[in-house]
């Protein structure tokens, strides 16, 4: 290359010109289907220390867990998943309650806004869900387990509304330890909204 065209090439590099912006991450959900049900499978092997049953499997394929059921992309790439089901609640059976049975990123993921997407997701759904008339009971609330060792979940979710509502001993059989926070978000909106 020429003396004159390196030099060309160096003053067009720093000249004013502007520069690209870059483009915000992408994240994106998709319902868990037959067709992407192995993936969640390999997300669950990869983020938690338990292995789930064929009938959690066939669990999130329910049409009502549709909503609740996501695998979270981050540029297209499946980088975590939240799947939760619907449960009567048995303390009023006219009302019910949203479980999260799992929720979890890929450790290169965390810190990028990705499980406060997946969860404000959820939350959303659940809110209007529970303000849908014709809903056959009122969506009151959110719950789910947190072991007792891991703090940084308990900030999680309490950052985003979660609250302690009790405890269970010897909750986890296989893992150390054995013992859960419960963590609940009230749906406020629920009872403002239903006739």
């Amino acid at each position: 290359m020429s003396a004159t065209a390196t030099e060309t090439i160096a003053s067009t590099a720093s000249s004013s010109l502007p520069l690209p912006k870059a483009r915000p991450p992408k994240i994106d959900f998709s319902s868990v289907n037959p067709n992407n049900l192995g993936t969640l499978r390999k997300l669950n092997q990869v983020l938690f220390p338990i292995r789930y049953s064929e009938k959690f499997y066939k669990d999130v394929l329910l049409p009502e867990h549709e909503e609740f059921c996501k695998l979270i992309y981050y540029n297209d790439i499946p980088v975590g998943d939240i799947c939760c089901r619907i449960e009567t609640d048995p303390n009023d059976q006219t009302k019910s309650r949203l479980y999260i049975m799992t929720m979890g990123v890929l450790a290169p993921y965390r810190s990028r806004k990705v499980g406060s997407k997946g969860l404000e997701h959820v939350i959303e759904n659940a809110i209007a869900l529970s303000k849908k008339k014709d809903a056959p009971k009122a969506l009151e609330s959110i719950y789910l387990h947190v072991q007792t060792s891991n703090d940084d979940a308990r900030r999680f979710y309490e950052k985003h509304g979660f609250r302690e509502v009790g405890r269970v001993d010897g909750y986890y059989k296989k893992l150390e330890p054995h013992d859960a926070w419960v963590l609940e978000k009230v749906l406020t909106e629920s009872t403002e909204e239903r006739p």
